[in-house]
């Protein structure tokens, strides 16, 4: 793994975060994108963010999926380093392990959210971010469809990244070089 940028290894001594963890994991850092565009306002009521191109593909599988009949709710976007650390600083706080807030959220500079790419995704009736969502029709229009829009499921069940399994959480591949 390369060397953190030093604001990034800051907050991962601040937080605790064993650099050994991360490498035995096999994670891999993401930077943050550089060119963000709007794509309305998520279910907490603050504006939610995407490279363009990922916008874009939102945008049109969102669409998609309501001529189906399948509502989708953005729950989170991109999300920076800083923000990333206060999600974890919150589960320090009440208690939780650095080992255990690591297979909920990633370490700051690691998290698929900072590349402006990633989704969680949310539907009426089932609680944001909860493993129930695997359940819905939402979900199963996502595992059939998501990948014509170039998203894709980053942590199933048994992830080689050792996170909780995420049926909420969707990234976009197509294109990556151009997308930030």
């Amino acid at each position: 793994m390369a060397a953190l940028p030093p604001r990034v290894a800051s907050l991962h001594a601040e937080l605790g975060i064993d650099p050994a963890m991360l490498r035995a994991r096999r994670l891999k850092p993401h930077a943050e994108a550089k060119r963000l565009q709007p794509v309305g306002i998520g279910t907490d009521g603050r504006d939610k963010m995407l490279v363009p191109a990922a916008a874009t593909a939102w945008l049109a599988m969102r669409e998609a999926a309501a001529i189906d009949g399948v509502e989708l709710l953005l729950i989170s976007a991109f999300r920076g380093v800083e923000f990333q650390a206060m999600l974890i600083r919150n589960k320090l706080q009440r208690g939780m392990t650095i080992d255990d807030a690591l297979k909920i959220n990633a370490a700051p500079g690691f998290s698929e959210h900072h590349t402006g790419r990633a989704v969680d995704v949310g539907t009426p009736g089932v609680a944001a971010l909860d493993e129930g969502f695997e359940t819905t029709a939402a979900f199963a229009w996502l595992s059939e469809a998501a990948q014509s829009f170039g998203f894709y499921l980053s942590y199933p069940r048994g992830n080689a990244e050792g996170y909780w399994y995420e049926p909420w959480h969707w990234c976009w591949h197509r294109g990556v070089r151009n997308a930030a």
